[in-house]
């Protein structure tokens, strides 16, 4: 069947010695050139070919990943032009050991001395205490490090000195320049930044208060680029990966889409960089089935009106007490007058107040007020206020006008049972995750770097677009979801 893919000098044996028993791709087993089985006599000893890496790394989406032969099973597999697609993310650890501040500084010190030592022996031997020997000769996580915090502040603060010393000779106008282009010397004066302050000509270990945000924060000296993320139960320091495949009955499931972020990166935030990178590919859905951390009314409107797609999946419902209380009176009940910038509450009664605002995610919004003498006197004012104070004033914070109707329309459907049928086709992605993390390594990160750890998520998606191609040509159906021998009993009973 793998003649039908690649033609009919790419022969079946090609792929089956670079496939293992178990099903997964062995890159390394067989050169690829361009996408396709590489027919010269020359071998690459790398897992990936130079052409493949620099596609990548030039982030061209449309030469790399599978993406690399897109184009050619979008002619095998047939169908329409503009496919529904789903996209989910998932968490990858980084190659390096998640560690504590101290170990992070006390690493991050030993690291500068070891590379050092490398290239400018001499020179460090002069400008070295005798001492740091035995605080950074081996690694960290081998001292016995105080429990107590006023000790381990202490601890980190004698750190602080050493590589504050340190730092002053690199930087001094004798030191070889070169010496502060190394990157474990930057890497280094830049933990000391985020770790420690200076007060009155002493070093001081900074507060947890005091810390730069988590998409700033370098946890390891090791991989500068890796950040500690949180998503619900989980934590993890590394990154995150988004993966955005088609989801058509009568056609394979294949990957369009990769993109490696930093953990602490919002889903939402990536939701715009993917649609215009289909898009760039001309892989643009017509549907596009996400769950709510990808979904903001800005992207409801965005993704309709830049690139004729259509977003399904849960909104974010309003977090107003008015809104989850029975009788409550909550914003959708409101009629907004656009053209004379009013609004209208259930009783009647009109807004005497329209200021457009930034929120503090930097939204565009609006806020309404009423009238406190008309709010005073309303029988309904138990239901739609919870002021203290004595002239009590209902006030309401809206999106601009195509951001809130799109926001109403999404909540309103999706309280429907054909919304639910419709969005149930999301869920399958999660079996593409959790392919990609059983049989391809995608939990964990094999390489130091973001580029680097985005090649690895390419090669993976590329893999299993040759698994299910193949599949698909071979006529396997897909597996359906498995039911054990007891639900299968309640659900015949």
């Amino acid at each position: 069947m793998l003649d039908g893919l690649y033609g009919e000098k790419h022969r079946n044996e090609r792929l089956e010695s670079c496939m293992l028993g178990n099903g997964h791709v062995q890159f390394g087993g067989g050169p690829m050139e361009q996408g396709i089985f590489c027919t010269s006599p020359a071998a690459y000893p790398t897992p990936f070919c130079p052409i493949f890496v620099s596609a990548c790394l030039k982030g061209d989406p449309n030469s790399c990943c599978w993406m690399l032969c897109w184009p050619f099973l979008k002619s095998k597999v047939g169908g329409s032009e503009r496919q529904r697609q789903r996209t989910d993310s998932t968490h990858v650890l980084a190659k390096v050991r998640a560690i504590n501040r101290l170990m992070c500084v006390g690493e991050a010190m030993r690291f500068a001395l070891n590379s050092l030592a490398i290239v400018a022996g001499e020179w460090l031997l002069a400008h070295s205490d005798p001492e740091w020997l035995d605080r950074y000769g081996h690694r960290i996580e081998e001292s016995r490090l105080p429990r107590s915090q006023e000790e381990r502040e202490a601890v980190a603060e004698l750190i602080g000195r050493d590589g504050s010393n340190l730092l002053t000779d690199l930087c001094a106008a004798e030191a070889p320049t070169f010496l502060r282009e190394i990157p474990a010397v930057e890497i280094l004066r830049r933990i000391w930044i985020q770790n420690y302050v200076w007060v009155e000509g002493q070093i001081h270990w900074r507060s947890n208060e005091d810390l730069p945000p988590g998409n700033q924060f370098i946890n390891s000296p090791y991989d500068p680029e890796a950040r500690y993320g949180k998503k619900r139960e989980t934590r993890w320091t590394g990154y995150k990966v988004h993966l955005t495949e088609t989801c058509e009955e009568n056609a394979p499931h294949l990957i369009t889409h990769v993109t490696t972020t930093a953990a602490a990166t919002s889903d939402e935030a990536m939701t715009e960089t993917i649609h215009a990178d289909l898009q760039q590919t001309d892989l643009t859905p017509r549907q596009h089935l996400l769950d709510t951390g990808y979904i903001t009314a800005p992207i409801l409107v965005s993704s309709q009106q830049q690139y004729g797609i259509e977003v399904i999946g849960p909104a974010r419902g309003d977090v107003k007490w008015q809104a989850n209380t029975e009788q409550g009176i909550d914003a959708s009940q409101f009629v907004i007058d656009w053209e004379r910038q009013q609004a209208i509450c259930p009783e009647g009664h009109r807004s005497i107040s329209w200021t457009p605002a930034i929120d503090k995610r930097t939204n565009e919004v609006i806020k309404i007020k009423f009238s406190t003498t008309d709010c005073g006197r309303c029988p309904r004012q138990v239901h739609c206020i919870r002021s203290e104070k004595k002239y009590k004033r209902r006030t309401i914070t809206i999106r601009p006008q195509a951001q809130h109707e799109a926001l109403q329309a999404a909540r309103r459907r999706q309280k429907t049972p054909a919304f639910a049928k419709q969005y149930a086709l999301r869920e399958g992605i999660e079996a593409t995750i959790s392919q990609g993390v059983r049989a391809f390594g995608l939990r964990r990160s094999r390489y130091i770097g973001l580029a680097k750890t985005h090649l690895q998520h390419l090669g993976i998606a590329a893999a299993i677009n040759l698994v299910r191609a193949v599949a698909w040509l071979d006529g396997d159906e897909l597996a359906p979801t498995r039911v054990s021998a007891y639900q299968r009993l309640y659900l015949a009973a």
